[in-house]
């Protein structure tokens, strides 16, 4: 079981705290949340390794497993309303109040539609309390919770023959939450991350995994001395970013941790007219 990398996670957010004080309050908020991740992984897998259980594995492919999932739903909402910021706060209480068929299709909406990083400054669609729609905020909530389940599944699954290297997620075809660069011979290989089931694929280190763009005069990347091991990898020709986690700089650094915690290079990308092609589990 791979108890160990959520183990990692949680360290790693408790080790930056200290380091990283502007972004302490997100970090203490993922630690917490890591946790709850941590035990609902473990769930899964028990409950899938049950023998009994042996015709609905689970696919990333298939239907979301309400059965396994639902009765954890209510213990995830109450959470979030006691440590998360107000706007997920708001829609946990919102969610809560709708039931398990509400809860069934936050999470349906979400499974079979993905989740889309909104434009800064644009509304989201529906408001909370409403259940006609599933709002950006939900749709959050429903990323958070489904993600270790969707986890498990990518741990399970065999190895997988990649043609090229897939701007998605070649296992559940989610966009990636963050790069990865890796000591390879006297250089560095690099890799994506996937947002929701955390399958790791190689990728082209000259290429824009938003719109393809592969001249090397409209790629750049950005770093601050201050976060040497975390730059931000920028296309100018569709304005999107990602950032990339250089281990061969910082060994200790956990991809998905370290990328939520670096906010100022967010910032600054912003400032300078780039979106972020995924938005992580703080909404940033």
């Amino acid at each position: 079981m791979k108890q160990t990398e959520w183990d990692r996670r949680i360290r790693r957010a408790n080790d930056l705290v200290s380091a990283y004080p502007f972004a302490a309050e997100g970090l203490r908020f993922y630690s917490t949340l890591a946790s709850f991740q941590r035990s609902l992984y473990t769930d899964v897998h028990h409950a899938l390794a049950d023998p009994s259980r042996n015709s609905s594995t689970g696919s990333l492919q298939g239907p979301c497993d309400f059965f396994l999932l639902l009765p954890k739903f209510s213990g995830f909402l109450a959470l979030i309303q006691q440590i998360a910021p107000t706007p997920l706060t708001q829609a946990a209480a919102a969610l809560a109040g709708r039931g398990s068929a509400g809860w069934q299709r936050a999470i349906e909406d979400f499974w079979q539609g993905g989740f889309e990083s909104p434009e800064a400054g644009t509304e989201e669609e529906g408001q909370p309390g409403d259940p006609a729609e599933t709002t950006t905020t939900e749709r959050l909530l429903a990323w958070i919770f489904v993600q270790p389940y969707a986890e498990y599944l990518a741990d399970q699954s065999g190895q997988l023959a990649v043609d090229g290297t897939p701007s998605t997620c070649p296992r559940c075809g989610s966009k990636p939450i963050v790069g990865v660069l890796r000591r390879e011979g006297d250089g560095a290989k690099k890799s994506l991350v996937c947002m929701l089931c955390a399958h790791e694929w190689v990728f082209r280190r000259i290429y824009c995994p938003s719109c393809g763009e592969e001249r090397e005069p409209q790629m750049a990347y950005y770093a601050a001395p201050e976060i040497a091991h975390v730059r931000v990898d920028v296309c100018d020709t569709c304005h999107t970013y990602l950032k990339t986690i250089d281990l061969t700089k910082m060994g200790l650094a956990v991809p998905v941790v370290d990328e939520l915690a670096t906010i100022p290079l967010d910032l600054w990308a912003r400032e300078h007219g780039y979106h972020k092609l995924q938005i992580n589990l703080l909404g940033t």
